[in-house]
């Protein structure tokens, strides 16, 4: 793609907290999505991917580094308060609407500082919560809704102002596993129709495959970044970081071999599968 269609672009980005004890939670990420990707940020907990995730929607701010989004050098904008109406959809794990208020009065919120009349916020608020399947749903309260029905009402929210970028932070953590996969599903619907980046924060392989392109974290850097081809290969890839797939890579199982404790047909079924493991790997 051209560069005029890179949406996020993030240069040595750090991120330090605290003073004494230190705690370096993002270590120099270099970043580029372009706009319309869907992808997902994996890693384990302390890895630096919601925070990665906070400084793309400008909800904090870098110890260095920069980030640009949709063109914005986010260290440059005077109101970022605006600059995220504008630009960037939120869908958090906590779904966080307002309990006295109905769905289609949540997802009219974000609209209250648009110039938009009651008539045009409450039109929009209509259409998008059809998009979401819920309009049968309009008028009823948070608590009367079900974990993936009011996660749909947040998505609806989040798409509000048309923003070219939506973040959503472990988006079905709180869901079972159809409601998750419905939620997937919907979020990849929205990027194809819509042509809106999709940025998914996860623990779940499973939310991670159902996007198009995989980031992994570990100690504040991007450690892994391909596209996601198909279950088998993701799976092929996984046992390649293994301690079982490092060993069939490494030779180990070779001195197995050579002990005479494969046969024949065992060592085939090895080397293909290493061979397989390889492939999966190579960008």
């Amino acid at each position: 793609m051209e560069q005029a269609d890179r949406i996020v672009e993030t240069h040595g980005l750090v991120k330090v907290y605290g003073d004494g004890a230190a705690v370096r939670a993002l270590d120099g990420v270099d970043l580029a999505l372009d706009a319309g990707e869907m992808v997902a940020i994996m890693g384990p907990s302390g890895s630096g991917k919601s925070t990665l995730l906070h400084l793309l929607g400008g909800l904090d701010q870098p110890t260095s580094g920069q980030v640009i989004v949709a063109g914005q050098d986010l260290a440059t904008v005077r109101s970022l308060d605006a600059f995220r109406a504008r630009t960037v959809g939120f869908v958090f794990q906590l779904h966080n609407l307002l309990p006295t208020l109905t769905a289609l009065e949540n997802v009219e919120v974000p609209m209250r500082g648009q110039p938009l009349g009651r008539g045009e916020r409450r039109k929009r608020a209509i259409e998008l919560l059809e998009l979401v399947g819920l309009s049968d749903r309009r008028d009823h309260l948070p608590a009367q809704l079900s974990g993936g029905q009011r996660q749909r009402v947040a998505i609806a929210r989040a798409l509000a102002n048309r923003p070219r970028l939506i973040l959503a932070d472990e988006p079905t953590g709180n869901l079972d596993t159809a409601a998750g996969e419905e939620i997937m599903r919907l979020l990849n619907e929205l990027n194809e129709s819509m042509g809106t980046t999709v940025v998914v924060v996860t623990h779940d392989r499973r939310v991670a495959r159902a996007t198009r392109r995989i980031l992994t974290m570990r100690d504040g850097q991007i450690t892994d970044d391909h596209a996601m081809v198909d279950p088998l290969t993701e799976d092929l890839r996984e046992l390649g970081r293994s301690p079982l797939g490092q060993s069939l890579l490494q030779g180990q199982v070779d001195e197995l071999a050579r002990a005479g404790y494969l046969s024949p047909e065992a060592e085939r079924l090895v080397e293909g599968l290493r061979e397989m493991v390889r492939a999966a790997a190579r960008p």
